[in-house]
């Protein structure tokens, strides 16, 4: 009895020391692709922001009513970016043409209230 007993729990040991390597080997194969990604105010490797320009409001020309810059590398097909002007405030959409050129609409935005620039860029 007490054999049959020690057979099974070696059976058992066995079987789970197959199980956790297969488990491990399906973790181990795990691929992403490359892609980029920042967010800050620092130097961030990834992308950088050229150009930017700050497009008043001909009647008002203390609210901004868009932005424009540039990125580099361009950003691929269903990347995005926001913006935001002021710190803990709205986020703003943008859209992007040629993979580099970016145009934010900032409807709202005031010069006056504007104490920030950040930009969030995803592939």
């Amino acid at each position: 009895m007490y054999m049959r007993r020690a057979y099974k729990v070696l059976l058992l040991a066995a079987a789970l020391l197959i199980l956790s390597t297969t488990a491990y080997a399906f973790a181990a194969s795990n691929t992403v692709p490359v892609s980029n990604a920042g967010d800050g105010s620092q130097v961030i490797s990834g992308y950088t922001v050229t150009n930017v320009h700050y497009n008043l409001n001909t009647s008002d020309p203390a609210s901004i009513d868009s932005l424009t810059f540039t990125i580099g590398p361009a950003l691929p097909a269903g990347g995005t970016v926001t913006v935001q002007l002021v710190s803990a405030g709205a986020w703003y959409a943008c859209s992007v043409s040629g993979g580099t050129s970016v145009t934010c609409t900032t409807t709202g935005a005031t010069a006056s209230g504007s104490n920030n620039l950040r930009i969030v860029i995803a592939q």
